[in-house]
């Protein structure tokens, strides 16, 4: 199975969120968005091999959720904190899943 397109898309969204430093709106709207690709991209790894993508599935979608939440309820003062957060277990979720996608050939 080849999974160069999937992971040429999780290296396009890892690029965009190395390149996010402050939150602001456009920051956001552009986190969400590439939250929503990663989401997507790996619902699709996970349907086209189960046992290899389940856990980043079951495991990796779930704490980055978590830390977008994290993001949406908190506080303003912690924003800034919490932005790099869930940026960086998004970065961390997106490089396993490019991981994967080689080791996968």
């Amino acid at each position: 199975m080849g999974y160069a397109k999937e992971r040429g898309k999780l290296e396009k969204l890892s690029t965009k969120v190395t390149g996010l430093t402050n939150y602001d709106e456009k920051s956001l709207a552009i986190i969400t968005d590439i939250y929503e690709q990663y989401s997507h991209t790996v619902r699709i790894l996970k349907n086209k091999n189960p046992n290899t993508f389940n856990e980043v599935y079951q495991q990796d979608l779930p704490q980055v959720k978590l830390a977008k939440n994290g993001l949406k309820v908190s506080e303003e003062g912690d924003r800034q904190d919490n932005f790099d957060k869930y940026k960086d277990i998004l970065s961390t979720a997106l490089t396993n899943a490019i991981t994967l996608t080689q080791e996968s050939k």
